[in-house]
């Protein structure tokens, strides 16, 4: 008797137990088969918008965020392009043209550097290369700035005719002077030395091209035994 009493009781708490825990665990099984919830998306603004978001998923507001940074990016966009185009048109025109005015130095310097006289004033007597006459701009307390701005103005007179006039400056290893430029250019037409001359200090000016000076001798001439100017 004292064991069918203890088997009872034994089988009453097994009962009890299997009672407590089938629920738990079928609530477990239940918990751990639930599809997880996704956390809330982030409302789009203009500064977090990364265009992830599909637009028909955006609401009424975030559509119009969106408006607004594409058109701002687009503005930056097209801002660049203007910049962009308006350097590489400066550049073009002052520069890299066969008709800028860093051309016309340039051609101007090498006819200097390739003239006898001028080579013989900036370097002294016997031989030199060209490479020896350096020419530059507006003189700079840099020494790595020298090809800085040319001293240069471009004016039309009354009947049209543009003129070109510049002055810069050369130095060789015997001595520095300045080259002065004049060129007039008609309507349609190419740009034309009118003159063409350097100045060494201590030295009488020598041209390479007189044009002004030879129209002002012609205009110069006698009558009745006098000149008149």
């Amino acid at each position: 008797m004292a064991n069918v009493g203890i088997r009872t009781t034994s089988l009453l708490r097994s009962s009890v137990i299997n009672r407590t825990i089938l629920p738990s665990r079928s609530l477990a099984t239940q918990s751990n088969g639930a599809a997880p919830s996704s956390p809330p998306r982030r409302a789009v603004t203009v500064v977090n918008d990364t265009g992830q978001i599909p637009w028909t998923n955006l609401s009424t507001g975030e559509k119009l965020a969106r408006t607004t940074q594409q058109t701002f990016n687009i503005g930056i966009v097209l801002v660049g392009l203007a910049l962009t185009g308006g350097v590489a048109t400066v550049l073009w025109l002052e520069v890299f043209s066969s008709d800028s005015k860093t051309a016309y130095f340039n051609r101007a310097a090498d006819r200097v550097r390739a003239d006898p006289a001028c080579r013989e004033l900036l370097a002294g007597e016997g031989i030199h290369s060209n490479r020896e006459i350096e020419a530059y701009g507006q003189p700079s307390w840099s020494r790595w700035a020298r090809n800085r701005k040319i001293a240069s103005r471009i004016e039309t007179d009354r009947a049209g005719l543009e003129h070109l006039h510049m002055h810069f400056f050369v130095e060789g290893p015997a001595a520095k002077g300045t080259v002065v430029l004049h060129m007039t250019r008609r309507p349609g037409e190419q740009f034309e030395y009118r003159l063409l001359a350097l100045d060494v200090p201590g030295h009488k000016r020598h041209y390479l091209e007189n044009a002004d000076g030879i129209f002002g001798q012609r205009k110069q001439g006698k009558m009745f035994g006098v000149r008149w100017n």
